[in-house]
């Protein structure tokens, strides 16, 4: 697939692209080309552009997690987005596929969270210790695989690191692939079986009310979504 095909959406201000598992959003120390980088060279190129293209990342997503991107194309777009997100007036919606029915059809879940730098990986703790930040997600049970795999609906209300993929390992519900949170086995191609599913947003520019989806065959066929 080229970047070409995973465009979601583009104007003169914002470009949506449907991330891959295995890329990177952002540069990192793994020293990879970042789909910020990838996406410069994609416009500088398409559109014959001289000098720097501008491409700011709005927000991200794990390496394995695939899904709904949304990048700036300039950089007023980029710090009212940064604001939306911010004071959360950017909804994100998440599709994942757990293994474990959750404890019940629907509910909100509030834990405190901490990060460990070393190991890369979020803990749930106590609401006392030092820098645990307070992560909060709606899920909903949508529907059921004939394997008896689970597809939750998340609709994100905090971005802490990790945070849905821990926030479902500490109700027992691990996300399908992901070792790190508690998976019995890891996916063929090293993803993770969690997608972002849709971003919804008001416009920076135009102040139209947008809804951008990502679609995702694989998940779409296991759970016989049309």
């Amino acid at each position: 697939m080229t970047l070409a095909d995973q465009i979601l959406y583009e104007d003169n201000h914002l470009l949506a692209l449907n991330k891959l598992p295995g890329q990177i959003t952002q540069g990192d120390k793994t020293g990879d080309p970042s789909l910020a980088d990838l996406v410069k060279v994609f416009l500088k190129e398409r559109d014959n552009k001289p000098g720097n293209v501008y491409c700011g990342v709005i927000h991200r997503l794990d390496r394995p997690v695939s899904g709904v991107v949304l990048l700036a194309k300039t950089s007023k777009a980029l710090s009212r987005m940064v604001e939306k997100v911010r004071t959360r007036d950017f909804e994100k919606h998440y599709w994942a596929v757990v293994k474990n029915a959750p404890p019940h059809p629907a509910d909100i879940l509030e834990n405190w969270l901490i990060k460990v730098e070393e190991r890369n990986k979020s803990y749930v703790v106590s609401s006392g210790r030092p820098n645990a930040k307070l992560a909060r997600l709606e899920y909903r049970d949508i529907a059921l695989s004939n394997g008896g795999y689970h597809l939750l609906d998340i609709n994100l209300h905090t971005g802490r690191h990790h945070q849905i993929r821990c926030q479902l390992a500490n109700i027992g519900c691990p996300i399908k692939g992901d070792l790190k949170y508690g998976a019995e086995r890891s996916n063929p191609d090293g993803s993770i079986s969690l997608h972002a599913h849709s971003v919804s947003f008001e416009h920076p520019v135009t102040h139209q009310q947008m809804t951008i989806t990502a679609p995702n065959p694989e998940i779409e066929l296991m759970f016989n979504i049309k």
